[in-house]
């Protein structure tokens, strides 16, 4: 269960970060996050604003591989307790995903962050 889990976790992760890449890059997809406060391209500040969300990700990302054993055996000792302060991370964003006004956010990011909170857990119970 942990490896579906963490393979599943490394998809929509990677889809994330490829969004906010592209999010960066100018792609006119503003609407669909940040509540929408954005509609079209980013401003230059928000695009700069991606760069660090894409940063952040990516240590997500090794900290639940590195948890599931997949990754970085070395940084297993960080990942058993940094692991549950992604979990708090993905309760939030699935929350506030639920609830934004973007029709987009509720479409498609609350199912990804409500997928990347389950297997998030599973691996953080293992």
């Amino acid at each position: 269960m942990v490896v579906l889990s963490s393979i599943l976790f490394s998809v929509l992760i990677l889809i994330v970060i490829l969004f906010q890449v592209a999010l960066a890059a100018g792609m006119p997809w503003g609407e669909a996050a940040m509540g929408g406060k954005f509609p079209g391209k980013y401003p230059p500040s928000m695009r700069y604003a991606c760069l660090l969300q894409i940063t952040i990700l990516v240590f997500i990302g090794l900290v639940v591989l590195s948890k599931a054993g997949v990754l970085l055996p070395q940084w297993s000792a960080f990942a058993d307790t940094a692991i549950w302060f992604i979990v708090a991370y993905l309760v939030l964003g699935t929350i506030l995903n639920l609830i934004t006004r973007s029709v987009w956010e509720r479409r498609i990011w609350a199912p990804v962050t409500i997928l990347l909170l389950i297997t998030s857990i599973i691996i953080a119970a293992s």
